[in-house]
């Protein structure tokens, strides 16, 4: 079992008292281990340090590691060696001792009088709680991965007196965590191996998968010990630690900015309501195809993560149906049709697929909001405000459903490029063709002849001759660069024309779903639109996805609710 192991600064002996009293709110949370970091603490006389973290480990409310970490090697304590050494002999020596030292590799082998005072620690440790030797040999590296890294891991496991080995260093890709899973599943010793950074989440979280002897989790977001460290409540809760197991199925979210996605929260909530034993991480990768390509591969072939799918989001939608035809894999019709996809699908035998959730979500969406009881949208005019990857799943989705989609756009070469292959891909749909005529009649409703997809002037969004208009930019999304903005004035102020737009009796959907309501969907409202929220489509396309991976119905009322929840954070 992987153990939760809290780390709580203490940076003086006047914060004793509020030390333990997070350390008891940590084990309530449901960490099993907690760190002392006496990185400060440690700096002051040793009548004062020594009494105070004497009381930090009797009075701890579970087993403790102490570590007094260097700056050296990315702690806090600027003191000498010999007075560092000279506080965990000190502490060894009395009673209660820690059930854990940590102390650095390169300061234990540099010096055999360190080490023997070290090891007369451990072994009075020892002698007193009855336990086998505790000390923990540990590298970091807070620049990237260190270059000795396996002469690093030989060393410690070489020293008789390591009891478990604890290597963590800063993740260049999500590449590096599957060489973290290496070292746990080669270790000779209890081990930690754990990755630093934005990329290295998927090594915190899958500690357990893989046999590590722990992980580390904040009390609270604000207190990490290390870069990318998530909170317990986060660990245990959105992440399902608990649950995590060898055979665990993974999934995630790739993109090149994935941190804020709420597609983990709304998956892995999925996952508990059905009992299905997966986890949802996000998965940062770059934005070039190369490192698309290297990092997907990786996870596909690493031969215990168990990867098994992911939502792709931008700017990897294009990249994932490329990858998939390099691999050799199926490349669903909608999918192929637009030149995107934003589902990946990973089989237990390797085999991979590629789908686009997106288009039939968006349809879907429309259609609830017109009130269409046959699924089609057979000459309903669209404005479609955008020519990103999203603008091109919503217009070739309306056009494969009948309906006649304008793109509307800042960059008009982009917008033409976008209607150009969407057409082409509808046009090389095969209705004959029983697979793909399955798909589309799945995705899209009823087999009809398909509309189509042109480029619009500015001007023309005041026409009044839209029955629905679309915003398919980032516009109004919290946290955004125009979170208070209008997608239709905005891109007028881009063209430099003035439009007015009567919103009265027409629909008006949002692809951003956070917040639910931005101003431009409140505008329309308040002028006599009726509005959808973007949390439809998010919805909708994660209960196919959800699906797809799971091959079980998706658990749409838990998928609503969290969607209005989160579109509100």
């Amino acid at each position: 079992m992987t153990l939760i192991c809290c780390p709580i600064h203490v940076d003086g002996a006047g914060q004793v008292e509020e030390a333990l009293a997070k350390a008891r709110s940590a084990v309530a949370k449901g960490a099993k281990l907690i760190e002392w970091r006496a990185d400060l603490l440690a700096e002051e006389i040793a009548e004062v340090a020594v009494p105070a973290i004497r009381t930090l480990v009797a009075e701890s409310p579970a087993p403790c590691i102490l570590t007094i970490r260097p700056t050296w090697e990315g702690g806090l304590y600027a003191g000498s060696e010999s007075d560092r050494v000279s506080l965990f002999e000190a502490i060894g020596t009395g009673s209660p001792a820690p059930r854990y030292f940590d102390i650095e590799l390169d300061a234990y082998r540099t010096s055999r009088n360190r080490r023997q005072k070290l090891n007369l620690a451990v072994d009075h440790a020892d002698q007193v709680r009855d336990v086998e030797p505790r000390l923990i040999l540990s590298t970091h590296d807070f620049g990237s991965r260190p270059a000795d890294l396996l002469q690093r891991v030989a060393a410690m496991a070489a020293e008789p007196a390591c009891a478990v080995m604890k290597i963590a260093w800063t993740a260049r890709s999500i590449r590096d965590n599957l060489e973290a899973f290496d070292l746990l599943a080669d270790r000779v010793k209890p081990s930690v191996a754990l990755c630093m950074g934005e990329f290295g989440l998927m090594s915190r979280v899958l500690a357990g998968k893989f046999g590590g002897l722990f992980t580390f989790a904040a009390l609270d977001r604000g207190e990490e010990s290390a870069p990318g460290q998530p909170s317990i409540d986060e660990l245990r809760g959105l992440y399902r630690f608990d649950r995590v197991n060898a055979a665990t199925r993974v999934y995630g979210v790739i993109g090149a900015l994935v941190s804020h996605s709420r597609s983990p929260t709304v998956h892995n909530a999925g996952f508990s309501s059905v009992e299905f034993d997966g986890v949802y991480l996000p998965m940062p990768i770059p934005r070039e195809y190369e490192h698309f390509k290297a990092s997907v591969g990786a996870m596909i072939d690493h031969p215990t993560l168990t990867f098994r799918g992911a939502s792709i989001t931008i700017p990897h939608k294009e990249h994932c149906v490329r990858f998939v035809r390099e691999r050799g894999g199926h490349v669903g019709a909608i999918a192929a049709a637009l030149g995107a996809a934003n589902t990946l699908i990973v089989e237990d035998d390797g085999t991979i697929a590629c789908a686009n959730t997106d288009a039939a979500a968006a349809v879907e969406a429309i259609v609830g909001g017109l009130r269409r009881v046959d699924g089609r949208l057979d000459g309903v005019r669209v404005a479609i405000l955008g020519a990103g990857g999203v603008a091109r799943a919503v217009a070739g989705g309306v056009a494969i459903a009948g309906g006649r989609a304008v793109v509307f756009a800042r960059d008009a070469a982009r917008a033409e490029a976008l209607a150009s292959d969407v057409m082409r891909g509808i046009g090389a749909l095969d209705a004959n063709d029983a697979d793909q005529a399955e798909q589309i009649s799945a995705l899209i409703g009823a087999k009809t002849a398909p509309g189509n997809v042109t480029v619009g002037r500015c001007e023309a969004l005041g026409c009044g001759c839209f029955e629905v208009f679309v915003n398919c930019t980032p516009v109004g999304m919290s946290g955004g660069p125009a979170a208070d903005g209008d997608p239709v004035e905005s891109l007028a102020a881009s063209v430099g024309q003035d439009v007015t737009v009567q919103y009265d009796g027409v629909l008006v959907m949002d692809t951003v779903y956070v917040p639910r309501e931005t101003p431009w969907l409140r505008t329309a409202r308040d002028r006599g639109a009726t509005c959808v929220y973007g949390s439809d489509m998010f919805v909708r396309q994660a209960c196919r996805q959800f699906t797809r991976w799971t091959r079980r119905d998706a658990p749409r009322a838990t998928f609503d609710a969290l969607a209005q929840v989160l579109s509100h954070d």
